[in-house]
């Protein structure tokens, strides 16, 4: 269906209210919202087993948790892109309007291009509160120690790595829809990590089943700024663990989007932009004690994936595929950027028979790769709507590859071939970068310059 057919039918999408049930072992939140004549009620679920804080503050906890109703709501927004947005279930002020009209534009980005929605940001919905209910509170409590979140790729297993000495005092964060976290690949990293089952802290949302049901009968669909959900749901467990910081494992690559000139990118939740964003937001709103951050922030793709392949333990645990995590969690796909991009960047330093062994093939031998090649290498008109790097680290990593291989006298792979024939050998420095833009805490800087020096 057209969007505007649906627009015009489904224009309003009401966040009418949020419930919170304090059960003997459990608390689960469960949410409202209402678009047209559906009504979508999903929760979230977090077990009193992972909270540690003796001292929560139930009106503040409510505040995080009504906020979280705010981002989860883009789930429901997609499916016609409606007019008008009216919030129902607690007060906002401009400032926040704001906030999140920024957000869902920006996050919206690729839905808007793949779903030929062209509006500017200030026709593309209004926000409007019909709700007194003001949340007051005084937060005077003591937070020490981090939160690390996991997605079970290279990124957050580096960040471990990096944290590993204050391991005592690190919790790691699972973000969860109906999954055994003991099945998938981030609860195995974990585990390689050194971590037990009482340092993971799971946080359980579930979306509401209708809206899978409206996407095959043909509403909107599209990819969503989930790391911003992560942000409010990592927020959460922090302040129930008393925590202060809040780690992510997003590098500067992220802040490079698909389509030149746009404002077109896939990773605009892991953006430095929507960091700042967020970082702002909760100083103002919520308390200045925890603190939301990526340590990652300063590296690019290509020196993480260098100090991943001195961690071998994880070879066989780490897994950045999207749609393998999405059906069993158990392999690489091999059929998606994701994999080709991540078997390219770890070429240089892993071994081709490794890494073979690693996804089951030699994705640089793989000809039906060849179109998503020319899409890493910036020859096609965008990016694949990946979490991948740039076209510059791409093109280095090959590069790297093809002058490693040919040192040893070993056959070029086809894809390498087709590379070596069009591109010259690049000198760039890329594994020597550092970016300044990042809101690394000072203590930690020296750590992950002394990582990149170790392996150089």
């Amino acid at each position: 269906m057209h969007y505007q057919d649906l627009q015009k039918e489904y224009s309003t999408l009401i966040y009418k209210d949020f419930k919170i049930a304090d059960e003997e072992n459990f608390i689960k939140v469960t949410y409202t919202y209402i678009l047209g004549n559906y009504t979508f009620t999903p929760s979230v679920t977090i077990n009193k087993a992972n909270i540690k804080n003796n001292n929560v503050n139930q009106e503040f906890l409510s505040y995080l948790f009504f906020n979280y109703g705010l981002v989860d709501i883009i789930n429901y927004f997609k499916l016609s892109c409606p007019k008008k947005v009216i919030i129902e279930a607690g007060y906002i002020n401009q400032d926040q309007i704001n906030f999140f009209k920024k957000l869902i534009y920006n996050g919206l980005s690729e839905y808007f291009y793949r779903n030929n929605i062209d509006l500017s940001y200030i026709e593309f919905t209004n926000f409007e509160v019909n709700s007194d209910r003001k949340f007051n509170f005084s937060i005077n409590d003591n937070f020490d120690g981090n939160l690390i979140l996991v997605g079970g790729g290279k990124d957050s297993i580096v960040s471990l790595e990096l944290l590993k000495d204050e391991k005592l005092n690190n919790s790691c964060f699972l973000f969860e829809r109906n999954i055994y976290p003991k099945n998938i690949p981030s609860y195995k990293s974990i585990e390689t990590a050194g971590y037990t089952e009482d340092d993971i802290k799971i946080f359980n949302a579930e979306i509401d089943p209708l809206l899978l049901e409206l996407n095959k009968k043909g509403f909107l669909n599209g990819h969503v700024p989930f790391s911003s959900q992560l942000a409010f749901a990592s927020y959460i467990m922090a302040y129930l663990n008393n925590k202060k910081y809040i780690i992510t494992s997003n590098e500067a690559s992220s802040n490079e989007g698909n389509i030149e000139d746009s404002n077109v990118n896939h990773q605009y939740s892991k953006s430095i932009d929507f960091e700042n964003d967020f970082r702002s937001y909760v100083n103002k709103y919520f308390m200045k004690d925890i603190e939301y951050f990526s340590l990652l922030r300063p590296l690019l793709e290509i020196q993480i994936a260098k100090i991943f392949s001195h961690y071998p333990k994880y070879f066989h645990t780490f897994r950045s595929c999207n749609l393998s995590t999405k059906n069993t969690g158990t392999n690489w796909c091999c059929n998606c950027p994701k994999c080709l991009f991540i078997f390219i960047i770890l070429s240089p330093y892993i071994a081709l028979k490794t890494l073979t062994n690693i996804f089951s093939k030699n994705l640089l031998n793989e000809q039906d790769f060849l179109e998503t090649f020319k899409e890493l290498l910036g020859e096609k008109a965008y990016k694949p709507f990946e979490c991948v790097g740039t076209f510059e680290e791409v093109k280095y990593a090959c590069s790297k590859t093809v002058r490693m291989l040919k040192e040893r006298k070993e056959p070029l792979p086809y894809l390498l071939e087709y590379f070596d024939a069009r591109y010259h050998s690049s000198d760039d420095k890329l594994e020597y970068f550092w970016n300044d833009i990042n809101n690394v805490p000072s203590k930690w800087v020296n750590k992950i310059r002394k990582e990149l020096n170790e392996h150089d």
